[in-house]
């Protein structure tokens, strides 16, 4: 059972790291480099599409390697996923107070509506999620260590 456990905390966090990951390096710089207001619509959507779904992803993905920790505790590796659940915890903590307050500021956004400083609010949300793929990646790469 731990072995499942494992395996599917492991996909779980692994294909959130990829959407997380995709959203910072590929789909946000196709964004921005359409023309007018397209970029702009497009991120709106995207805060409203994705800010529906990933606190579920985060607080499941966050569950499952709290419980494969909890399972496992004296096995191999326990200390590994203990601090990879402390990386997602970090990223939910970051989650909440740093990228969904502007995310739920620029999910609202229409080119008729949107402040002068928009283009400053989403490059400051950038940079946190690029902070926040990175402990993602790092609890990611403790995890699939402890397997090995």
């Amino acid at each position: 059972m731990i072995n499942a456990l494992e395996a599917v905390a492991t996909v779980v966090v692994g294909l959130m790291v990829g959407v997380e990951f995709s959203v910072a390096f590929v789909i946000n710089r196709i964004l921005d480099s359409l023309p007018g207001d397209s970029g702009q619509l497009g991120r709106a959507h995207g805060g409203r599409m994705l800010g529906a779904v990933m606190p579920v992803w985060y607080i499941s993905s966050l569950v499952l390697v709290a419980a494969w920790a909890i399972a496992g505790w004296h096995r191999h590796g326990t200390a590994l996923v203990v601090t990879a659940a402390a990386l997602l915890l970090l990223s939910v903590i970051m989650s909440v107070l740093l990228l969904v307050p502007i995310n739920n500021r620029g999910k609202t956004w229409t080119p008729d509506d949107r402040p002068a400083d928009w283009k400053q609010q989403m490059n400051r949300w950038d940079r946190l999620h690029y902070v926040r793929v990175a402990v993602l990646i790092a609890a990611f790469a403790l995890l699939v260590t402890a397997l090995t």
